[in-house]
């Protein structure tokens, strides 16, 4: 009887590493998604059946704390400052880094190294050690000037430039390297200067870096916290400190907190599935040279 002339691929997997897999994936996946259930049947439960035990299979569901979310705290009002502050301090950010990006990429000045060793050098300190710099200068250019930084929107927007600005330069720069200088001398070719051929070509075709340098820079302005707490007021408050609000001296909603945390997240998420395949294409092109 003849041999079977049928091999095994190389590359095949036995049966018992892929159920392998597959069970590490579930019990990962289980993880993961445990939180979220967790905030989804709270944020449907009345405040009685949340503060006893946690019930993972909910008796009765209820969306008045979504209703009761914009009554308890003027949410509207936290949550129109956190995207004026995040969308101008992103459209900032990413202005500024294509031109700076694009310098360090394309020329060659005294500096450059010192500009670039810099620029990096800022992500390797906690943000805590500029929180109480930042705030004393805010203080006395609104001593000296008349202009109100500190608890202020502008101070804000100013204040989450220092920090994905420098991160936003360094990923560009790295982005703009991986593409041909041909393109820029095919562009200079047809008789545009240095600015045209940024705009017209290069930016174009780094448009996967750019994306993921827009959602670096609102992520980094919509959840944060720290910074937020010190350098506002009432006034300009931002939906990461307007949460609190949500637990008084008598009582926490903790419903309403599932619920806000839950309308918080929907603007980062759909934009994060929204742009996700231009967010994978920018941060791994960028890293190979």
């Amino acid at each position: 009887m003849p041999r079977s002339t049928e091999r095994r691929s190389p590359m095949a997997k036995p049966a018992s590493f892929l159920w392998t897999r597959r069970i590490v994936l579930t019990l990962l996946l289980v993880f993961a998604l445990t939180p979220v259930y967790v905030m989804l049947s709270s944020s449907l439960k009345s405040l009685s059946d949340v503060q006893g035990s946690f019930q993972w299979v909910p008796h009765r569901l209820t969306v008045r704390p979504y209703v009761d979310i914009w009554r308890t705290v003027p949410l509207a009002h936290y949550f129109m400052n956190s995207l004026i502050v995040s969308v101008t301090a992103t459209v900032f950010s990413v202005a500024v880094a294509v031109f700076a990006a694009y310098a360090v990429s394309r020329y060659r000045f005294p500096g450059r190294k010192v500009f670039t060793v810099t620029v990096l050098s800022t992500q390797m300190f906690p943000g805590i050690l500029f929180l109480l710099p930042l705030y004393l200068i805010f203080v006395n250019i609104g001593n000296s000037t008349g202009i109100t930084l500190n608890g202020s929107r502008l101070g804000l927007i100013i204040t989450y430039l220092t920090f994905s600005l420098p991160f936003s330069i360094w990923m560009l720069a790295g982005y703009f390297d991986s593409i041909p200088r041909d393109l820029d001398e095919a562009a200079k070719v047809d008789g545009c200067g240095p600015l045209g051929a940024l705009l017209r070509v290069v930016v174009p075709a780094a448009v996967p870096g750019i994306v993921a340098v827009c959602v670096y820079a609102f992520m980094t302005a919509w959840g944060e916290v720290l910074f937020a707490s010190v350098m506002t007021n009432s006034g300009s408050r931002t939906l990461a400190v307007g949460l609190r609000e949500y637990a008084t001296q008598n009582d926490v909603y903790w419903n309403q907190v599932m619920a806000a945390s839950l309308v918080v997240s929907v603007p980062v998420v759909a934009g994060f599935l929204l742009l996700q395949r231009y967010l994978v294409a920018g941060l791994t092109a960028g890293a190979v040279k």
